[in-house]
């Protein structure tokens, strides 16, 4: 069966003026149109094409790809809204349509909208929703503390920064483990922090303990490289300098200064820290 809104990998069964058809297993076939056919080919060849409906409702297949496939998350820009909703670039030729309904607040042509991906059952149409909070379930985490996530930078709230874990799950970065600019659609690398008992997901965007203090030495190590070997800062310095220059709590910037120090990579001085040769 073909797979709307996704990769499929078909065999090349023939040729046609209009381009090449492809099959799969069940003997669905579907037209490859002449600009999206490689320069090289044979019968019965494998091709990966993401398969959708064109403008005409036809399923059709191209080369390109999406910056969003079915059932997934991903922040895209407005191109137009009609009479019937909006519109978004997901990287096609034909847009992708989010209806009225669908939408958390008016969508305005050139903004950009987190938004969730899916086949809209009655038409069998790849749509969108900007609605994502209904598209992401906490009531079953099969995660634990210190895995490594990834996540899209959902929308701020008072407590921190909501995410969206694993293109899953809905979970959070509290305000004071941000040390760094955040803005939606931003695409991170995260650490569990805790799985609640009411399935609530504490994030961390810096590795728990031990564990993150050698990329965090490393970061240092960079900083002072490109610096000539030297940064007027260290374990007494005020947090928000640090925070500004590495991005990290002064509580991780001085285990990972420690670590440097024990192993005579930097001299601590009073007015700074310095790069030993």
């Amino acid at each position: 069966m073909l797979k709307l809104g996704t990769y499929n990998t078909l065999e090349v069964v023939r040729e046609r003026d209009q381009g090449i058809y492809l099959c799969d297993d069940d003997g669905n076939e579907v037209l490859l149109p002449n600009k999206y056919v490689p320069e090289q080919f044979m019968i019965r060849d494998a091709i990966k094409v993401f398969v959708y409906l064109d403008s005409s409702e036809r399923i059709v297949a191209t080369t390109l790809e999406p910056y969003v496939t079915v059932n997934s998350f991903a922040y895209l820009k407005c191109t137009s809204v009609s009479d019937i909703g909006a519109f978004l670039d997901w990287g096609l030729e034909k847009d992708l349509f989010v209806p009225f309904k669908e939408q958390a607040s008016k969508m305005r042509k050139g903004s950009w909208y987190l938004i969730y991906a899916y086949l809209d059952e009655k038409t069998d149409r790849l749509v969108a929703s900007s609605k994502t909070n209904a598209f992401v379930d906490n009531s079953l985490v099969l995660l634990s503390a210190y895995d490594e996530v990834d996540l899209i930078a959902s929308h701020p709230s008072p407590q921190g920064w909501n995410m969206i874990v694993n293109q899953k799950h809905l979970g959070l970065v509290y305000a004071d483990e941000i040390f760094q600019k955040i803005t939606p659609g931003d695409q991170l690398k995260g650490f569990v922090k805790k799985v609640r008992h009411d399935g609530k997901i504490d994030l961390t965007l810096q590795k728990h303990g031990y564990r993150g203090i050698e990329p965090n030495a490393q970061q240092i190590l960079k900083e002072l490289e490109a610096n000539g070997g030297f940064i007027d800062l260290n374990d007494k310095s005020n947090p928000d300098d640090i925070k500004e220059v590495f991005q990290l709590s002064k509580k991780s910037f001085k285990k990972a200064i420690g670590t440097l120090y024990k192993s005579r990579k930097i001299a601590i001085e009073e007015s700074g820290i310095r790069l030993l040769e």
